[in-house]
């Protein structure tokens, strides 16, 4: 993986969740959460809250100032509705490095269907892009130090709402990239239980 770096463009979060029926991302699967990061209120002069690792950054900024992120990801990077940008962003330590890593992902508008996965490392007040995956659908999350991505499985007949299986991923932070630790593969059985989700049948673990 390149080592291109993006500067910081902005300090306040703009980002809320977005809502269905809007116009700009392109339509798909259901992503894994809706949790959305929230807009944090300035810390007062001389508060602990100045740490550097509490900074919050514009996603937006960052995603289109980013040469590793896609045309196609930042021409369909629009507002669901008003202001409000298909875009989850959470923050923690992911590298090992001494500040906070951030983690960004897009979805689409219409069902929150993961589009794309980042993360970005600050070094000397930088942001750069350490990882990339723009296979939709697909979602980033930090789990006890570790990347782990999900990824839903599609037959042709499935509705977005069920799929076949899951792919779930993890990364380890190597020192200067991440490399695949580990990797579960489930697959799901077409009987649909009362509470209308697919039941579990086989999970293969690598």
């Amino acid at each position: 993986m390149s080592t291109g770096t993006v500067v910081l463009v902005g300090t306040v979060l703009f980002v809320v969740g977005c809502s269905s029926g809007g116009t700009g991302l392109k339509d798909g699967g259901p992503a894994r959460t809706e949790t959305v990061a929230k807009t944090a209120p300035p810390p007062s002069p001389g508060s602990s809250a100045e740490s550097p690792r509490m900074a919050k950054i514009d996603p937006v900024a960052l995603l289109k100032a980013d040469p590793k992120v896609s045309d196609e990801i930042k021409r369909d990077l629009k507002p669901c509705v008003g202001k409000e940008y298909p875009i989850d962003v959470s923050y923690g330590k992911v590298t090992g490095n001494d500040v906070e890593d951030v983690v960004v992902n897009v979805l689409s508008c219409a069902d929150a269907m993961g589009l794309g996965s980042y993360v970005y490392r600050q070094s000397a007040g930088r942001y750069e892009n350490v990882f990339s995956d723009e296979q939709p659908p697909v979602y980033a999350e930090i789990d006890r130090g570790d990347l782990v991505i999900t990824k839903p499985v599609y037959a042709k007949s499935d509705a977005l709402s069920y799929p076949s299986g899951e792919d779930v991923i993890t990364y380890r932070w190597s020192g200067e990239k991440f490399t695949q630790h580990d990797r579960v593969h489930t697959d799901y059985s077409n009987v649909v239980d009362g509470g209308g989700q697919p039941a579990p049948a086989v999970t293969e673990k690598n």
